[in-house]
C-alpha cells in the first residue's frame, strides 16, 4: 500500500511541480496545490501533520461526495473541508494504482493549460 515517499515520488514525476518546505509533503503546480499532508487539528491541541492522509484535490464537491460515499475506509473529509474540493485519502490503504490515478488527476486539474495539455 501506499505511503508518503510514493506521493513524493509520483508528484515529483510529473511536469512543473514543486515541493513546498513543510513538515509533510506539499506539492504544487503553477502555485496551485494539488496534493499535501493533512494538518490534523484537534480542539486544544497543536496541529499534526499526518503524512498517512493525503489532502488531494478533487475538483468539485460531487466528486468529494462520491469518493466519501463511495468508499469511506479510503476517503473522508472533515467539517474544516466543508464547500471545499477537497478530500482526505487513508495513504495505508490505497493501493500504488490508485493513488497514481489519483495524485495524476490532480495535477492535471490543477496545472496550466499548457503543462496538462488543455
Amino acid at each position: 500500500m501506499a505511503d508518503a515517499d510514493d506521493v513524493r515520488r509520483l508528484a515529483l514525476s510529473l511536469p512543473g511541480v514543486e515541493e513546498i518546505d513543510s513538515d509533510g509533503f506539499d506539492f504544487r503546480v503553477g502555485n496551485k496545490g494539488f496534493v499535501w499532508s493533512y494538518p490534523e487539528r484537534r480542539p486544544g491541541k497543536p496541529r499534526v501533520i499526518r503524512t498517512d492522509i493525503a489532502v488531494l484535490y478533487v475538483g468539485d464537491e460531487a466528486e468529494k461526495q462520491a469518493l466519501v460515499l463511495g468508499e469511506p475506509d479510503l476517503f473522508f473529509t472533515t467539517p474544516g473541508y466543508d464547500g471545499l474540493p477537497l478530500v482526505m485519502l487513508r495513504l495505508p490503504l490505497c493501493p500504488a494504482e490508485r493513488l497514481t490515478e489519483l495524485v495524476t488527476d490532480a495535477w492535471h486539474m490543477r496545472a496550466p493549460a499548457d503543462l496538462a495539455g488543455n
